[in-house]
């Protein structure tokens, strides 16, 4: 089981949009192997950046639960990770990325 606490529809607003750090938000689906492979990585960054960048999974693999975000955000793929300054979207990346890209895109903020 991950470390990192979910987000929903309902939630994404007020902890991923008017959140006053980073965020990372990981799009996954319990089907996705992929998705699964990335979840660890998703937990070491996490850890490894916790009190600079705010974490999030967004589970995506029930068509009746988190529909509005995902189509909202353009999330065609999984997994898709995202990373939001200021409630805006400034980098993603999309399949089955290494621990070395999350943690470039990461850089991106300082």
């Amino acid at each position: 089981m991950s470390a990192v606490p979910d987000v929903t529809d309902a939630t994404f607003a007020s902890q991923v949009l008017q959140s006053p750090r980073p965020v990372l938000v990981d799009y996954w689906a319990d089907w996705c192997q992929p998705c699964k492979r990335l979840s660890t990585v998703i937990d070491q960054l996490a850890s490894d950046y916790a009190g600079s960048v705010d974490f999030f999974k967004m589970d995506v693999g029930d068509v009746d639960r988190n529909t509005a975000v995902p189509a909202a955000q353009d999330v065609r793929n999984l997994p898709t990770v995202q990373l939001f300054v200021a409630g805006r979207v400034v980098g993603q990346v999309v399949g089955d990325v290494t621990k070395l890209k999350l943690r470039k895109l990461l850089e991106q903020i300082g």
